[in-house]
């Protein structure tokens, strides 16, 4: 060798430097003596261990006393020299990394006849005949160029430069310790098309095997010294075959040549097996090499997996990391990784450029694995498509499993390691914000399969502190957000606090340090929020997408006729045709895979098992003194709210809601008793106390869930669906859940959306179907008859709201029934018409026809809720503001039911329309019936001089005779109860005849009648009656002169007018006595 090292000769050394120093002190036997010629590897002199039997011709050993010397120059011209190592003599590499040892003498076995022992030498067989067998059987070397296979048929390498070397020495043919390195090398070296490490690697199962054999021994047993060594430097040459590859003759490539091994199954001969890994990692304190060729192994591991989906072969990518995250020296130095967790990693490749992205990432929501299970979507039926998501779940349950216990191994291996993989999740969801924007751009951000991946763990992870009696539940710190959280929430749109308070809020930084329930359960609700809820709102955008492209696809065949006769346009319209379809399958194909993904009900219950903690969290958050649920909660809530809740993320309640609502909608039966009592606890509290949460629509989430909740599931005999059984139990729910929804029903009335409108139609309808479903039972209507009573102007706005839904809704259906009516009619004149004019008619039809379907609906509702709460609130429904509005409302839609014109609501097919007038006539006639017992409410029907006519009375007498829609009992109460109308209505006359004209400044400034109670508005000075400023101020907060804001107790009573109101009346009731006096004198 030169004098001058290179400086991969310098690394070289030093490794195999290391490596040397790592071998035992304990001797072995040699199989000879070195000559002069070669240099001993022993360091020290020493007597060789002699067999007991050294008669046994070519097979013993000769042994010499003392070891030759090498000279200085022989040692400064070898630099392996100090481990063993020898000058390459041959045309063979030839590295000698046996440890440096003195001889001993091994003490004579005598041999009993019993071979129980591992350390007893047969008399038949000595140690240097054992040592030969055994490590030609474990390296499978051959001495003897003509025997190349062993007696089980396994192939044998003949190491050739060690059978010249022995023999040039002239010493026994045999394999010992002292020339196995250099056997090892020249084996190794001379494979052919396998590589160092395939060999090596079985080597190294099989001198496990061995060794495991006569660990029980004694360790001074010198067969237990030979196999230990020769484990040694297996070892030793696995690793040079790991980070040198070019010292056996290989080339160095851009691979790592461990990974391919680490996917192969740990009991195959070329797996990495428990034993290699422990002794390799225990080797990291002394060779930095090894540790990085681990790391670089498991990296590059990860980055092959990173091109593969679920349709490949990902699963031994999946356990081969399983098992090497179980060493937590290994998971120390992982977590060191730069490719661990690289700075400013983007959504759109933190699952390909993350170390446990890839792992992540394999999901069946893969584009192409999607089209593998659901290929031509349109063709299959719903059979093969359910066994094809069942299928999806397994795969998949599996892969999550897996997934769980990698996290959790890294999470258990130390404090470091936790706080790296907390560091890891907490990075995929803060840059997957964009994932919640209204039109999510795919290409930014990360794919919904690796987010329902990571949020499916973190649901897993957070099982161990989610008992069912919440014992830990105080162990969630509210200051965490205060507390150099992971989670960024700086932009979220906060529960009841604007930008600038929040930012005030979080600005004040508090010590102390986060414990790990706390991280957990904020990650895992930051992963619902930009996971999985996420991809229920992609769903419901996709399945929209798909609708419109549908339409388009139908909308391009309608043209294809126009090609019929083109062959060259016929050809480049089906292949836009074909563009377009293929498209539509592979949404669809999405569609499906991802019903079939979410639908999972074991993902869906480990869900609502957290949201359910969640619930109890919020809920304790803001029931006085926190301490719920050790102690009930009572609403309404406190007043002040605190600003810890106020400035918590909206989507705290938002995926609550969110993941609910599609369960209610999906698979309702997998809600247990438990969660619903919680679940129906937090909708009816922040419905009572609605003011804790500012967005409207997430208050009218926690109204659909209870809709739902109540939709019978016939499947599972729930007629009243999962929740209605507990609503008309639950004491919490029959105690607030009417007055909590008839606030939400008036509060809906301004959202401050530009859909308001139609929005409050919406939920004030499941509003009506909850009320429904609950009034069967008679502590509800007791409840509310009481509580009437002391909140009164509560009812009286909630019954005015009522009132305006039954008028505006009931004129609208009716009025476009007679738009239908007259535009059939005009259609089927037999006169020509302008194709032009019948288009726009036809038009005209159709938006009618749209018109009645979206309106006649909720008009059955809100006729049938004013039958309902007319029964129970006669007195709510004829106070002063109100009688007269819903009398006249009720007379105008009785006329337009029966009289003269009530024939334009003919119309064809009604049932299309939810329209059944005989229905609609017989609720508003109960209505009627629920009030006769109120004067005011005769007097207010009387006074209706637009449509009260009594002739509508006996029309509707005759109608509901006719088709038995009342009982004989009810027929007569309609009749007496028209004839109380006729007398009052005489009355009427007669008093109004009886004042005569009426002074201006007398009358209403709205209403144009007399006034009762006149009261002064404070800042037009205009006065009005009470009970009209009452009734405007019900729908309108302002004056209604100058705009300005206006309370009913601002009023001021007008009592001089009043006075003069009351002389003019009894002026006039004077003057009418005198003349019938004077009629009766004249008469008499």
């Amino acid at each position: 060798m030169s004098d001058s090292i290179s400086d991969a000769d310098k690394i070289r050394n030093k490794r195999l430097a290391k490596l040397g120093s790592q071998a035992p002190s304990q001797s072995f036997s040699a199989n000879s003596a070195e000559s002069s010629s070669r240099p001993n590897p022993l360091a020290a002199s020493g007597t060789i261990p002699q067999s007991s039997d050294d008669s046994e011709g070519n097979n013993s050993m000769k042994t010499k006393a003392q070891v030759p010397q090498s000279s200085d120059q022989s040692i400064s011209q070898n630099p392996f020299y100090q481990i063993g190592t020898k000058q390459a003599t041959s045309d063979g590499p030839r590295i000698n990394i046996s440890s440096t040892r003195p001889k001993q003498t091994l003490p004579k076995q005598q041999h009993t006849g019993s071979s129980s022992s591992g350390s007893v030498i047969k008399a038949e067989e000595s140690l240097e005949v054992w040592e030969d067998r055994t490590l030609r059987a474990i390296f499978r070397l051959t001495l003897n160029s003509d025997v190349t296979q062993d007696g089980f048929g396994h192939t044998l390498h003949y190491v050739a430069s060690v059978h010249d070397d022995l023999k040039d020495q002239s010493e026994s043919i045999m394999m010992a310790m002292p020339v196995l390195d250099q056997a090892i090398l020249e084996a190794a070296s001379n494979l052919g098309k396998a590589t160092p490490l395939d060999y090596l690697l079985a080597c190294w199962k099989r001198v496990m095997r061995q060794f495991k054999q006569l660990k029980s021994g004694k360790s001074e047993d010198p067969k237990y010294v030979i196999v230990k060594e020769a484990r040694r430097l297996c070892m030793s040459y696995c690793i040079f075959a790991i980070t040198m590859p070019e010292m056996f003759g290989h080339e160095v490539s851009g691979t790592n040549p461990l990974t391919s091994h680490l996917l192969v199954d740990q009991e195959d001969e070329h797996g990495v097996c428990h034993d290699f890994l422990s002794e390799a990692i225990s080797r990291f304190p002394e060779d930095e090499s090894i540790q990085e060729a681990l790391v670089s192994a498991v990296e590059e591991l990860s980055q092959r997996l990173a091109k593969l989906s679920m349709n490949a072969d990902y699963k031994p990518y999946v356990m081969a990391m399983r098992t090497l995250v179980r060493y937590p020296t290994l998971v120390d130095a992982l977590i060191q990784s730069p490719f661990f967790l690289p700075n400013n990693v983007p959504a759109s490749t933190i699952e390909i450029e993350t170390l446990l992205g890839p792992f992540f990432q394999i999901s069946p929501l893969q584009g192409d694995v999607t089209t593998n299970y659901f290929s031509s979507p349109k063709t299959r039926d719903q059979g093969y498509i359910m066994n094809s998501q069942n299928a999806l779940r397994l795969s998949l349950r599996t892969h999550q499993t897996d997934l769980l216990d990698i996290a959790n191994n890294i999470i258990k291996t130390g404090k470091e390691a936790r706080e790296r993989m907390l560091d890891w999740f907490a990075r995929c969801v803060n840059v997957n914000h964009k994932r919640r924007a209204i039109r999510v751009d795919q290409k930014a951000v990360s794919s919904d399969g690796f987010m329902i991946n990571l949020t499916v763990c973190l649901d897993q992870l957070c099982e161990p502190f989610m008992d069912a009696t919440f014992s830990k539940i105080d162990r969630i710190d509210v200051d965490y957000l205060r507390r150099n959280p992971r989670v960024d929430i700086k932009e979220e749109t906060k529960l009841n606090a604007d930008q600038n308070a929040s930012d005030l809020f979080y600005s004040h930084s508090l010590p102390g340090q986060n414990n790990f329930i706390s991280e957990i359960f904020f990650l895992t609700l930051a992963a619902h929020h930009y996971g999985s809820e996420a991809t229920n709102t992609t769903l419901s955008q996709l399945e929209k997408d798909l609708k419109r492209m549908e339409k388009q696809i139908e909308q391009i065949e309608g043209d294809r006729h126009k090609f019929a006769n083109n062959p060259v346009q016929l050809s480049q319209f089906e292949r836009v045709v074909k563009k377009y379809k293929d498209q539509l399958d592979k949404g669809l194909s999405y569609k499906l895979a991802v019903q079939g993904v979410l639908l999972d009900d074991l993902t869906q219950a480990r869900s609502m098992q957290f949201m359910r903690y969640v619930i109890v969290w919020l809920l304790r958050l803001v029931a006085p003194g926190h301490e719920y649920p050790k102690k009930a909660l009572h609403l309404p809530l406190l007043t002040e709210q605190s600003e810890v809740f106020r400035c918590l993320p909206e989507y705290f309640l938002e995926d609550v809601v969110g993941n609910f609502k599609f369960i209610m909608r999906n698979m309702p039966q997998i809600i247990t008793a438990t969660q619903s009592d919680e679940l129906v606890m937090l909708c009816i509290t922040f419905l009572r106390s609605s003011e804790y949460i500012k967005n409207p629509y997430l208050k009218s989430g926690l109204v659909t869930i209870l809709f739902r909740g109540i939709w019978p599931v016939p499947v599972y005999g729930r007629t009243k669906g999962i929740l209605g059984d507990l609503l008309n139990s639950l004491p919490f729910a029959t105690e607030h859940l009417l007055h909590s929804l008839m606030k939400f029903y008036i509060e809906v009335e301004n959202t401050g959306a530009h859909t308001q409108f139609y929005d409050k139609f919406n939920i004030r309808y499941e509003i009506f179907q909850i009320i429904k479903c609950v009034w069967t039972n008679t502590i509800y209507r007791k409840r509310l008859s009481q509580e009437a009573k002391v909140n009164l102007d509560f009812f009286v706005h909630f019954v005015n709201l009522l009132l305006n839904d039954v008028t505006f809704v009931l004129d609208e259906s009716l009025t476009a029934f007679v738009q239908m009516h007259d535009l059939h009619r005009e259609l089927r004149t037999p006169s020509g018409m302008d194709p032009s004019v019948k288009a726009e008619k036809e038009e005209a039809l159709s938006a009618a026809q749209g018109k009645a379907k979206s309106y006649m609906q909720l008009t059955n509702e809100t006729v049938s809720m004013l039958k309902l709460f007319t029964e129970a609130l006669a007195e709510s429904f004829t106070m002063p503001e109100i009688v007269q509005r819903l009398a006249d409302m009720l007379d105008y839609n009785l006329d337009a039911m029966v009289g003269p014109k009530s024939s334009q609501l003919r119309v064809e097919n009604p049932e299309e329309y939810s329209f059944n007038p005989k229905t609609l006539l017989s609720e508003i006639v109960d209505v009627y019936l629920n009030l006769r017992s109120k004067e005011n409410f005769v007097i207010a029907v009387a006074r209706d001089g637009r449509s009260y006519k009594p002739a509508n009375f006996e029309k509707a007498t005759t109608i509901l005779r006719r088709f038995a829609l009342k009982s004989n009992e009810e027929l007569v109460e309609w009749t007496r109860l028209g004839d109380k109308f006729k007398k009052a209505k005489e009355l009427d006359d007669q008093a109004e005849e009886d004042l005569g004209e009426i002074p201006e400044e007398f009358l209403d400034p709205l209403m144009f009648t007399l006034m009762e109670d006149p009261v002064i508005l404070p800042m037009s000075k205009t006065s009005i009656d009470r009970s009209t400023i009452r009734s405007h101020l019900l729908s309108d907060p302002n004056d209604p002169f100058n705009r300005a804001p206006l309370k009913v107790e601002d009023v001021i009573p007008d009592t001089d007018l009043k006075a003069r109101i009351e002389a003019f009346k009894l002026e006039k009731k004077g003057k009418k006595l005198a003349e019938a006096n004077i009629m009766d004198i004249t008469s008499g």
